[in-house]
């Protein structure tokens, strides 16, 4: 596990190589977790960080499916958005899919990690460490980023990619819509996420992006569907 700060009090974790998979530390919390079958060793690379919460950016399985290990190993809370905590809690996240019945979310369901009680409803606004959340849905209902505008560092999780987790390409592109709840809105909390112009992106699936410029760019040639 590939472990470098990225800034000031934030830490990257990459979960498998070439950033395919990444958590981060953001002072104290501890924002996603990974897939289930990487508890262990993340749990192991926190040693020595002083961890006090988990937050998820959302609840899709490869963002929550350790997030019951880390919570009852580090005896620390979960917070997450409103539109995704019924599934966190049920440990049913077909329904955060745009169809539950599909191949996608069936199998979602079966890596998903086991449920968890949701201790606090993050909303707009919202601090956490020094970082402020930003309701962005479309990925999921209830997708969440993080934004610390004293040195314009963003955690964007799964708004867009920086790395296609299937083909390997490195570079900017919009998550699968066939795993997006709604791609529209989710395109909207881009353009949202670039207005804040961001200097530091850090991505679910990708290398941290130190070119803002290129960001923004990049969002607003993102036309319909």
């Amino acid at each position: 596990m590939n472990r470098r700060q990225v800034a000031p009090n934030l830490w990257q974790f990459a979960l498998m190589p070439r950033d395919l998979v990444n958590v981060y530390l953001a002072g104290d919390v501890l924002i996603d977790a990974g897939g289930r079958l990487g508890a262990r060793r993340l749990i192991g690379a926190l040693g020595g960080h002083r961890v006090t919460a988990h937050a998820l950016t959302h609840a899709h399985p490869d963002h929550q499916g350790a997030s019951h290990a880390i919570c009852d190993s580090l005896c620390v809370p979960l917070w997450c958005g409103q539109g995704d905590r019924e599934a966190m809690e049920k440990g049913d996240l077909t329904t955060l899919f745009p169809e539950p019945d599909g191949w996608i979310a069936r199998a979602a369901g079966r890596l998903a990690g086991p449920p968890q009680p949701v201790e606090r409803v993050l909303v707009e606004g919202d601090r956490i460490a020094d970082f402020e959340v930003v309701e962005t849905p479309g990925h999921t209902p209830g997708h969440l980023a993080f934004w610390r505008e004293s040195d314009r560092v963003l955690i964007l999780g799964d708004v867009l990619f920086h790395r296609n987790p299937v083909t390997l390409r490195a570079g900017l592109v919009q998550p699968f819509e066939s795993a997006t709840f709604d791609p529209d809105r989710n395109r909207e909390s881009a353009a949202k996420l670039a207005a804040l112009e961001p200097a530091i992106v850090c991505f679910g699936h990708g290398e941290p992006l130190r070119d803002g410029v290129h960001f923004r760019q990049f969002v607003a040639g993102l036309g319909p569907r």
